[in-house]
């Protein structure tokens, strides 16, 4: 529908695509109300957002240019208004990002050429008698330098879905189907030559370039918000019960790590790992394994934890008889907590950690393919199916206020035009100055990093890792790192994508991350600066590109905190927690002030139970020894039934590492899917 010709009235106008506005528009939309969704971006998710690598620096230039010039603001909405009303202009400009800097260390010299002339060479050359040996060994010597293209294990991708794959395989394939023209002689002695595959060593990785990132950008999925979903949270529960996990599939975090001692270490969290670990001894093991199990269900033993109630829980974990090994595990990598926070929130923390181990694999968090971007269009894909207007590059100008009651009663957008509704839910970045009071917003502090290798190499270069590493000074800020491979669809393959988020200290985000990064990774002193020999794997893993902003949290903002009409509902930024609770819990709030008799995200249909008018159920009749259904039962309840008693055998199957797909009926589990 034409952007400047929208309907004059709906039921609940939505001001920008994140993640809170997203569920919110489903919800509505799937209990029948009329929705309007609309986001000035050219892109949905808003700060959710997940962009390719050249869609990044698009990105980046807008918002430099945004800080530079102001957009003229149109004035013609004033004839909209009646008699009685008034208007309440919204924020123009997004100032919700700040402090971006650039840094590229990768070479920017031309993309070294495939080795292929000699192939296209040897195509060229009459088939004369003299050449024939020189074309046969022209192809011999292309097809083994094409054999260096790196083949990744579990790459969800088929080829269908990756644009530039068909090209890559093209020519050897073709080169294949060639080899059978030598002679038995030649292939012999070539099979004898070849080494096995202990015996063969380790190709060199190319040089990654940045005119190479630029060229296989495609292939980069980076995400605004670094998070984690987990598998027993909000989100996923959320996902499950309304069925929009069928438009979406994921991966397990594979390991947990931690840094400490100057160097980045794997974390024993399932049973499994702990008696399996090699850096504790058999006591620490026990230690480890009875306070664990306490911390399951601590609310049962009061007593122990009573009288460090007002303490912090490193103090409390100081009692128990912990080796300092294990505490640092449990306050850092499992609690995932400053040393200060109080004991019961710490308790808390462990505890819903353990609860979330072994759902889908060894550790709590699942990872979405395509990266964090793609669960806001899930949401809005299911509100569009149940009848929702979206509109991109559109925007609303002011609200227009009834002077009596005080509420909003509609909206004028940016193409001027009017438009009646009950309810407006907007970002919070589109709230202006003015309707802020006492906002005292925090500032989240990220980083993004390409690099060339994994921050702790292992025999597979297929791990999803989160990264954990202390407050550099007494009381500073705990920084997450989770390091994606190429299977998540995020990276190209041969690099890791870095994601490093911490709450700001006040300085800028490159302040804030630079020590942590300078510890763990190696940042060349000018673009493309090769190691020195025997250097490259006593340091950490070399940094090609780099990207640090401050993203401002207004997830402690308070509803009060706001001077707006009742009706207006205000959605907060991202914040710095690891999970996605707070802004799933916060739609659900808003959508309860909004329709407080209403279910909240009810199950979509499957399209194979729909039923059209006119059309009765189309379900298959009995089979040779089924009794036919007694008359009156429907084939739709008996499907309900199968699919709940069939949860508990897709969860049997659930195994470590593999990826979730979920197109299981409504509220059925995710279930995994070997991707080896």
């Amino acid at each position: 529908m034409a952007a400047d010709n929208l309907p004059s009235e709906f039921d609940v106008i939505i001001l920008g695509t994140g993640l809170s506005e997203s569920v919110i528009a489903a919800a509505c939309s799937r209990v029948g109300q009329r929705v309007l969704h609309v986001d000035r971006r050219n892109y949905y998710a808003g700060n959710w957002a997940s962009f390719t690598f050249n869609g990044l620096l698009s990105w980046i230039e807008e918002y430099k240019q945004a800080g530079q010039s102001e957009e003229a603001i149109r004035e013609d909405w004033k004839e909209k208004l009646e008699e009685g009303e008034e208007a309440l202009a919204l924020s123009s400009m997004d100032t919700s990002i700040s402090n971006l800097e650039v840094f590229c260390y990768a070479s920017e010299e031309p993309e070294e050429e495939e080795v292929n002339e000699a192939a296209a060479a040897a195509w060229s050359v009459p088939q004369t008698p003299d050449s024939e040996g020189e074309v046969e060994r022209c192809l011999l010597e292309s097809s083994s330098v094409e054999e260096e293209e790196p083949v990744v294990a579990g790459d969800e991708a088929s080829p269908a879905s990756r644009p530039d794959a068909g090209a890559e395989q093209t020519q050897p394939e073709g080169q294949e189907r060639e080899m059978p023209s030598q002679t038995e002689e030649t292939q012999g002695e070539a099979q004898q030559a070849s080494p096995s595959p202990a015996e063969r060593q380790p190709e060199p990785k190319k040089k990654i370039t940045y005119t190479k990132i630029v060229k296989e950008g495609r292939r980069f999925n980076i995400d605004l918000v670094s998070k984690l979903m987990f598998s027993r949270g909000s989100l996923v529960d959320l996902l499950i019960k309304s069925n929009v996990s069928r438009y979406a599939e994921f991966k397990n975090v594979t390991r947990i790590l931690t840094y400490r001692n100057g160097k980045v270490e794997q974390v024993p969290c399932s049973r499994a790992d702990v008696f399996g670990s090699k850096q504790l001894t058999v006591v620490e093991k026990r230690m480890l394994m009875k306070f664990l199990t306490f911390c399951l269900d601590f609310e049962q033993h009061q007593e122990e934890y009573q009288d460090f109630s007002e303490h912090s829980f490193w103090d409390f974990l100081q009692t128990k008889k912990l080796t300092e090994n294990l505490q640092h595990f449990i306050l850092h990598s499992i609690a995932m907590v400053i040393p200060e926070v109080g004991t019961v929130e710490g308790l808390r923390a462990t505890q819903h950690f353990l609860r979330c181990l072994g759902r889908y694999g060894n550790t709590p968090f699942l990872f979405p393919l395509y990266g964090l971007g793609e669960i806001p269009q899930c949401f809005c894909r299911m509100c569009a199916v149940f009848g929702g207007i979206y509109c991109l590059r559109h925007s609303v100008q002011c609200l227009v206020l009834d002077k009596e009651s005080g509420k909003c009663k509609a909206v004028i957008d940016t193409h001027g035009q009017r438009i009646s509704c009950s309810h407006f839910v907007v970002e919070d970045g589109y709230i202006g100055a003015d309707q802020r009071k006492n906002t005292d917003s925090r500032q989240i502090s990220r980083a993004v990093l390409i690099t060339d290798r994994s921050i702790l190499p292992s025999d597979s270069e297929q791990q999803i890792s989160l990264v954990t590493v202390p407050p550099v000074e007494p009381g500073g800020p705990l920084v997450r790192i989770i390091e994606l491979c190429s299977s998540t669809m995020t990276c190209m393959l041969d690099t890791y994508l870095v994601h490093l988020t911490c709450s700001s200290a006040s300085g800028s985000a490159q302040e804030d991350l630079a020590p942590v990064v300078s510890r763990l990774f190696h940042t060349p002193a000018s673009p493309g600066e090769e190691p020195a020999e025997g250097e490259e794997e006593s340091r950490g893993p070399t940094v090609l590109w780099a990207l640090y902003f401050n993203m401002r949290d207004t997830s402690a903002v308070d509803r009060s905190s706001y001077d707006l009409p009742s009706n207006v509902h205000v959605c907060a930024s991202p914040d710095t927690a690891l999970g996605s609770d707070h802004s799933i819990k916060l739609a659900e709030a808003v959508f309860r002030q909004l329709l407080p008799d209403e279910e909240f995200c009810p199950p979509a249909p499957n399209p194979e139970d729909i039923i059209y008018d006119g059309d009765g159920p189309q379900g298959e009749g009995p089979g040779f020894e089924e009794a036919a259904p007694a008359e009156g039962a429907g084939a739709q309840g008996g499907e309900s039934t199968g699919r709940q008693e069939g949860k508990e055998a897709v969860g049997a199957t659930k195994g470590a590492g593999d990826s979730v797909t979920p197109e299981t009926g409504a509220g059925d589990e995710p279930s995994p899917t070997s991707d080896e």
